[in-house]
């Protein structure tokens, strides 16, 4: 049997899990919150398997929450069971150690297996929190360029080789070209061309 604790700031939301849980011979509801604090001050005292977190609440959010309940020694898996599925809710929660990440319209039986599969370690996240974080791996960060990059990008705009643009920064060509490369990466781009509209876009030149 797996051992709950619920943590939420609304009243009927915990009453409805619970009564959800307790229809299911696989779980125990051992105790809940309504808030960060007071979830930690719990969770030292029943020792749950798994914690169904939401992230905003007041006195204490739930990615601080996350993060106290690892720093006191806690050995529960992290659900995090909210409403919110933005990138600045989901990374800080990932990051933090949360095993997985629901939204609260999950159907009962799904939430159920993640409950289970929690447990067991494996991550879970809902279809939409999945695709957020891939989109999110998959868009290049927005890292600034050099004041070098830059300059060598905006003679490259003006039509000059690589040759003519070590020449002209009095550097030598192959340094241009790793100051391209830095570049592409920063951009998200492969080429030249790209590189330079990349770059008008973010008004570097």
């Amino acid at each position: 049997m797996i051992g709950l604790l619920i943590v939420d700031d609304h009243p009927v939301v915990r009453d409805g899990l619970r009564g959800m849980f307790a229809g299911d011979d696989r779980f125990a509801v051992l105790g809940e919150a309504g808030d960060g604090q007071e979830a930690l001050a719990v969770a030292g005292s029943v020792d749950p398997d798994v914690v169904l977190l939401d992230l905003r609440m007041p006195v204490m959010d739930g990615v601080s929450t996350i993060r106290a309940l690892a720093g006191q020694g806690s050995r529960a898996r992290v659900l995090v069971l909210t409403t919110y599925d933005t990138d600045s809710d989901v990374l800080p929660a990932i990051k933090a150690g949360a095993t997985g990440y629901l939204l609260k319209d999950t159907p009962r039986e799904e939430l159920f297996r993640a409950v289970v599969a929690a447990h067991r370690g494996e991550s879970v996240l809902s279809p939409a929190v999945a695709g957020r974080l891939m989109g999110t791996l998959r868009s290049p960060a927005k890292e600034p360029l050099s004041q070098r990059e830059v300059e060598v990008l905006k003679l490259i705009s003006q039509g000059h080789s690589n040759r003519e643009a070590a020449k002209l920064l009095h550097i030598s060509e192959a340094t241009v070209k790793t100051h391209l490369l830095h570049a592409y990466a920063k951009l998200g781009v492969r080429d030249r061309a790209a590189a330079v509209a990349a770059a008008f876009e973010r008004g570097l030149l």
